[in-house]
């Protein structure tokens, strides 16, 4: 994703709360399995 403005980096919507998230540099390896924006949303809230 080197050379990609923040405004053209892939989205995805959290399986918790429903919000769009944007792509993260330590998300690199992992983004396919990637489900939700945040840990807490991971956890359930």
């Amino acid at each position: 994703m080197k050379g990609v403005k923040k405004t053209n980096l892939p989205q995805k919507i959290c399986a918790t709360c429903g919000k769009p998230f944007s792509w993260r540099k330590k998300w690199e390896k992992v983004w396919a399995e990637v489900k939700y924006c945040s840990e807490r949303c991971r956890r359930g809230q």
